[in-house]
């Protein structure tokens, strides 16, 4: 017994889509550990720089972020 020509060849459609989806998936995983790694980095960045202003205008201040003012929690 032997597929079809249609059959084998819808078979063989499916089989291929399926091993491209398996691969973008690797593909997109790779991309989110590179992006978890940069998000941490990020975050690592903004402590350092939060510690310094800190240490600078003090631990109640508050920085509007869109002017740059520095004021005290109120």
């Amino acid at each position: 017994m032997k597929l079809s020509k249609e059959e084998l060849e819808e078979v063989q459609s499916l089989n291929t889509d399926y091993q491209k989806k398996k691969m973008m998936l690797g593909d997109l995983e790779i991309q989110k550990a590179a992006v978890l790694s940069e998000l941490g980095s990020l975050k690592m960045k903004f402590a350092q720089n939060e510690k310094k202003l800190i240490d600078k205008y003090g631990k109640d201040s508050v920085i509007n972020l869109q002017t740059g003012e520095v004021s005290k929690k109120k």
